[in-house]
């Protein structure tokens, strides 16, 4: 540091022991500073152990630590003020207690819009990109007592883009463009709170680390579970990353409806983002719902052409709703619209059966196929697509349908097969 000064306002004084004799602190010594001033400070930062050097400047170093003192109790205040290159202000406010037997400090530093575009060398390093633009706000909470520290960062980056790709044996391989797309929110911020604990005096303590540690865990969890991210965010956790449904239907329920809008709500803060719908079937549970789907089909078809006759209004079939008082007329209906053979008496005639028999005949002769089934995944994820879309907050141009590999899923643990499920790119 160069052109700085302590202010003339000092008082130091001390009894007992001899100049050279134990740390004041063991012999009773008492030692207080009055005040420590600070005007016009220079901080020049060269790193080169990167390439291409990393250069900064922190200036008008100024303020005063007032009050400094060996009592165990007392504690001064810290007001220091400085400038990254002469825009970027940092404010360190708080009290310590550097003199006594055990390091206290009770800290909060905040660095305003730093410029992120110089740091470029270490992003390419490291990121495997440029940094094309952005802006730095850290706001930071440090509380050491008794050797044990508690930290908060918050770390707010505006406007964060990174640039032309930069080849670097040290870059990480995930994919950190699709993290900052799934960070980034639609004002182009991205917040992260990262808090950091642990005892000061552990060989294995080290700030830097923690925090890197945890951004690589950040990083990671994007890669591999970006819908747990999400979810942490806009609720509902993982469950963004599926929408399930009844055996042999395409219709979506109230829950699962609840779920799309909290995906809804995240894809429109997270304008960078697409989403890629794949929908899936159980081919045997599905199998016998879609057959149970169709039979009942047949026969609300009926009620529906009973309707149209009387002058009623005609509506889709699957709104209309058959009594128990008429369920044995319109299956007769429909058991009889049916062409597969029936059984007759010596006459030729069909017979007239129970309920029950009707009903085995018919689901016993509909045949439900592979390509049944297949319709029944592509209007699932037809159904979830119109529903995002539907929404106004996401607009088509990122909302893909995808052609399934199998029409069965991934197996997943506590997760039916008869469900959509979702990938963001």
């Amino acid at each position: 540091m160069s052109r700085s000064s302590v202010g003339a306002g000092r008082k130091i004084s001390g009894s007992g022991g001899a100049a050279d004799g134990p740390p004041a602190q063991k012999t009773g010594k008492l030692i207080t500073i009055e005040a420590v001033t600070l005007q016009g400070g220079t901080i020049n930062f060269t790193d080169r152990h990167i390439e291409p050097n990393y250069k900064a400047n922190l200036l008008e170093i100024g303020g005063r630590v007032s009050g400094l003192s060996s009592e165990e109790n007392k504690f001064a205040d810290v007001d220091l003020k400085g400038k990254l290159e002469n825009y970027a202000p940092l404010e360190i406010t708080g009290r310590i207690n550097p003199l006594r037997d055990d390091l206290f400090v009770d800290l909060k530093a905040d660095f305003k819009d730093m410029d992120l575009s110089p740091v470029s060398p270490y992003s390419g390093k490291y990121a495997g990109y440029t940094i094309q633009k952005g802006r730095l706000t850290l706001s930071m909470k440090y509380l050491i007592v008794k050797k044990k520290l508690d930290a908060q960062n918050n770390i707010l980056l505006d406007q964060f883009t990174f640039g032309d790709k930069v080849e670097s044996p040290d870059a990480t391989k995930l994919p950190v463009k699709f993290a900052v797309a799934l960070l980034k929110n639609r004002k182009g911020e991205i917040n992260l709170d990262i808090p950091v604990s642990g005892n000061i005096d552990d060989p294995k303590f080290s700030l830097g680390r923690i925090i890197i540690k945890i951004i690589v865990n950040l990083l990671v969890k994007a890669a591999t579970s970006p819908f747990s991210l999400l979810g942490a965010l806009f609720g509902h956790g993982d469950e963004l990353s599926y929408v399930q449904f009844d055996y042999g239907h395409a219709d979506l329920s109230q829950p699962e409806m609840k779920k799309l809008d909290a995906l809804v709500k995240a894809l429109s803060d997270r304008p960078a983002l697409k989403l890629e719908i794949e929908g899936h079937v159980d081919m045997e549970k599905d199998g016998e719902g879609l057959r149970q789907y169709l039979f009942e089909k047949k026969i609300k078809a009926q009620k529906l052409k009973d309707m149209v006759k009387k002058g009623e209004p005609a509506v889709p079939v699957d709104e209309i709703q058959v009594g128990k008082e008429e369920y044995a007329k319109y299956l007769k209906m429909a058991y009889k619209a049916e062409k597969f053979p029936k059984p007759r008496n010596f006459l030729g005639i069909a017979k007239d059966l129970p309920v029950p028999e009707m009903e085995k005949l018919m689901l016993t002769n509909l045949k439900v196929g592979d390509d049944d089934l297949r319709q029944l995944a592509s209007q699932r994820a037809l159904r979830v697509k119109e529903y995002v879309i539907k929404s106004g907050q996401v607009t088509p141009d990122r909302v893909f349908l995808i052609e399934p590999k199998s029409l069965a899923p991934e197996k997943k643990e506590k997760l039916a097969d008869s469900r959509v499920d979702f990938r963001l790119k």
